[in-house]
C-alpha cells in the first residue's frame, strides 16, 4: 500500500489550494483518511480527516477554510485550502488507516509530505 499526494505550491495571503492523495496497491477497505501538516521547527498536527461514512473532523485554525472531502474513488482524498493565511506554511502530509485483508489489523499509512508555503 502506497499514498501519493499531489497538489501544493507557493500561493499570496487570501488564495487557494487544492490537494488530492490516493491510496494505491491492494487493500480490503480503508476506516479513514485525512491531512497532517508539519510546520518548520515544530510538531505533525492533524488538519483534518474523513471517515468512510463521511464524517469529517478539523483542527479549529481550519474550521471554515479548509474542506475535507473523498474522491469520485473511496481511496481518494481531497483537501480544499481557501482564505490561505501564512502560518498555513507546512509539509502537508497524507494519511490513511487501512486494511490489507479481512483478518488484518488496521495500520496507518502516509504520503510523501507536499510543501505549501502562503507568502504575505
Amino acid at each position: 500500500v502506497q499514498l501519493q499526494a499531489s497538489g501544493g505550491g507557493l500561493v499570496q495571503l487570501g488564495g487557494s489550494l487544492r490537494l488530492s492523495c490516493g491510496v494505491e496497491g491492494n487493500f480490503f477497505s480503508i476506516n479513514h483518511m485525512g491531512w497532517y501538516r508539519q510546520p518548520p521547527g515544530k510538531q505533525r498536527e492533524l488538519v483534518a480527516s474523513i471517515t468512510s461514512d463521511g464524517v469529517t473532523n478539523y483542527a479549529e485554525s481550519v474550521k471554515g477554510r479548509f474542506f475535507v472531502s473523498k474522491g469520485v474513488s473511496v481511496n481518494i482524498v481531497n483537501l480544499q485550502m481557501d482564505n490561505l493565511k501564512p502560518e498555513d506554511t507546512a509539509a502537508y502530509y497524507c494519511n490513511a488507516e487501512v486494511r490489507v485483508g479481512d483478518k488484518a489489523f488496521p495500520e496507518d499509512y502516509w504520503g510523501q509530505g507536499t510543501q505549501v508555503t502562503v507568502s504575505s
